[in-house]
């Protein structure tokens, strides 16, 4: 099972995580958040992050990185986890991290690491949608 590290600017990370353990109860222990501070650098929070990858890695090697921007610092953290990843790990990185992609990447934690990284990608994207106040029309589903 693939471990899943938030990376995200303070106080996101742990906000989502936290989110994420009042939805699910039992959030699985695979799932560890990096805040980044405003001021700091890839370079200065690299150890944390190693560690943290180490932490959530699976037993096949696996994480899944989510971060919250683009081109941003936590991005580059991640990018930089990715590139030199901890032996016998396998990293993805996705960006755009909320909600709705934190919560469908738990509920199919158990498949491979593509298989979950294409969870991701299709929860985000589900999880933005315009709501209309129409009592006769269904909520997006999940």
């Amino acid at each position: 099972m693939p471990g899943i590290l938030i990376i995200a600017h303070a106080p996101l990370a742990s906000a989502l995580r936290d989110c994420a353990a009042h939805v699910y109860a039992g959030c699985p222990s695979q799932l560890e958040a990096l805040d980044v501070p405003p001021d700091a650098s890839p370079e200065s929070m690299l150890p944390q992050a190693q560690a943290a990858l180490q932490r959530v890695a699976g037993n096949d090697g696996a994480a899944l990185l989510l971060v919250d921007a683009a081109g941003a610092t936590p991005c580059n953290l991640a990018q930089r986890l990715a590139r030199a990843p901890v032996p016998a790990t396998a990293v993805r990185v996705v960006s755009g991290v909320n909600l709705p992609m934190l919560l469908r990447t738990l509920c199919y934690q158990n498949e491979p690491l593509d298989a979950l990284l294409g969870r991701a990608l299709a929860g985000g994207a589900r999880g933005i949608a315009e709501l209309h106040n129409d009592e006769t029309s269904d909520p997006p589903p999940c």
